[in-house]
């Protein structure tokens, strides 16, 4: 069987399925996010350079996102050593950073960054087309375009053709995407951090594996290659899951290395519609006891969520791709999810503690 076959049986399998997804998930009732009382919570992020030389910098991601019915990015401030501190704004995407610069000598660079959120699940009800306003043509052309590491064209135009084949209307095209994506890729622990993002060459490899910024920029990917705006979210996971999945939530106060990448695709009448097949997957590896079956009903309620809703324990930072940081010798960064530092020019490893500290902690306020 030719693997373009095996492709067109597999998105047609998935599109299939759909329908039996919803009364599974409903009936377990142990995945189901939906609107309800907003939740606050403060984030305080602590940065240190090890060992620092000459000239060192810092940029830290700072909550930016503001969206009515979810989120809210409530102000941060801070407490700092640095000689020049300066709170900018990406003009592309709206996203905040704080930039950092200490003084040549500085023995103990040292920031630390209080910031407040407030949050709530959501979902949509896909019965019930709603008027949500269309996106302006500036919009609509940023969430259509292709990034350092998503074309839009190429092997990445000839997969979501495939996939999208026999799709009718915008949301029947989406949840192909989804469904391929949880059907074809796999959680890879090995990748560090989040991954890297760099779709096409996961489809020239033929190496699905990755994590939620490679599962879910190949999503944004094929979305936008199919004409559906769609966007990366970069965050971090700031409480433990309601829904008493381990694998969906933060473990403890100290959320350092819970960041998570979402994704959301705008569909008319609906507005922009969140996404995660990434942690589709991440439920299939990591949830007790592990490496769950496909069919296994933790992993058939959250297939059935996370396409059209999420949990709201979670901080939005922002939506940028191919971020310019200021006066940085080091190139863009393809997206700003973690804090990144330069210390004599050289761009610091951020997923590397020994040379590049940080502690991010979140509580809850009125708990």
């Amino acid at each position: 069987m030719s693997s373009n076959r095996r492709e067109f049986l597999k998105a047609g399998a998935a599109l299939s399925a759909i329908a039996a997804f919803p009364r599974l998930a409903f009936a377990q009732a142990a995945f189901a996010p939906a609107p309800g009382a907003w939740r606050s919570f403060q984030v305080v992020t602590r940065l240190e350079i090890a060992q620092p030389e000459g000239d060192v910098q810092a940029w830290v991601p700072l909550p930016s996102v503001n969206e009515a019915e979810w989120f809210r990015s409530d102000g941060s401030d801070w407490k700092t050593n640095a000689r020049s501190v300066q709170l900018l704004t990406d003009p592309t995407y709206g996203t905040q950073m704080l930039h950092l610069q200490w003084a040549e000598g500085e023995k103990a660079p040292v920031v630390e960054i209080t910031s407040r959120i407030t949050t709530r699940d959501r979902a949509i009800d896909f019965t019930q087309p709603g008027s949500a306003p269309p996106l302006t043509e500036a919009e609509r052309t940023l969430y259509l375009a292709p990034t350092a590491l998503i074309p839009t064209d190429g092997i990445v135009k000839e997969t979501a053709d495939k996939i999208t084949a026999n799709a009718n209307g915008e949301v029947e095209k989406a949840r192909a995407i989804y469904e391929w994506i949880v059907e074809n890729t796999f959680r890879d622990p090995k990748v560090r951090g989040c991954g890297v993002g760099d779709i096409a060459s996961m489809l020239q490899t033929g190496n699905l594996g990755g994590k939620c910024a490679d599962l879910n920029a190949l999503f944004v990917g094929l979305a936008r290659a199919s004409g559906l705006p769609a966007r990366d979210i970069y965050g971090i996971r700031v409480a433990a899951s309601r829904f008493g999945y381990k694998s969906l939530g933060a473990s403890s106060e100290v959320i350092s290395k819970s960041q998570h990448c979402r994704a959301e695709v705008y569909l008319t009448g609906y507005g922009w519609v969140p996404v995660d097949a990434a942690d589709v997957r991440k439920v299939i590896l990591e949830e007790p006891p592990g490496n769950l079956a496909i069919d296994d009903v933790k992993v058939v309620a959250v297939r059935a969520a996370l396409f059209g809703s999420w949990e709201g324990n979670w901080l939005a930072y922002n939506f940028a791709h191919d971020v310019t940081l200021p006066d940085a010798k080091g190139p863009k960064v393809a997206f700003l999810m973690y804090p990144q530092a330069e210390s004599a020019g050289v761009r610091c490893d951020c997923l590397d503690p020994a040379t590049f500290v940080y502690t991010i902690k979140a509580s809850e306020l009125g708990a």
